[in-house]
């Protein structure tokens, strides 16, 4: 699997940024999705993921500021990130959130300024 995520970018704190990525050498529209970060000095966390049926959940902390979805024609998922804060900053990864599938890809750098 190949993935190429997009948007990122510096931002100030209330902005918003939606993170794209296009995924190639899988059947995307049978597989779940996710996007993870991992904010400078500590570990990757699955921030949201989406299955299939386009069923979504979120970690607590982006609960109704954050949107996954997914376009099965385009083959690509997105996030859309509203009201950023701070400690949303970090490098995000789109993955298919399946064992077999190992690549991160190259992420996309998100910095929010207070």
């Amino acid at each position: 699997v190949q993935l190429q995520a997009s948007g990122g970018g510096l931002v100030q704190a209330g902005g918003s940024l939606r993170l794209s990525c296009v995924v190639s050498g899988i059947i995307f529209s049978v597989n779940p999705m996710a996007w993870y970060r991992q904010a400078p000095g500590k570990q990757r966390e699955l921030v949201a993921g989406i299955t299939s049926e386009v069923n979504a959940n979120y970690v607590d902390s982006v609960k109704g500021r954050f949107t996954i979805s997914r376009d099965n024609v385009k083959n690509t998922v997105y996030l859309q990130m509203n009201d950023l804060k701070p400690e949303d900053t970090g490098r995000y990864y789109c993955k298919v959130p399946l064992p077999r599938y190992l690549n991160w890809g190259q992420g996309t750098l998100v910095t929010v300024s207070s």
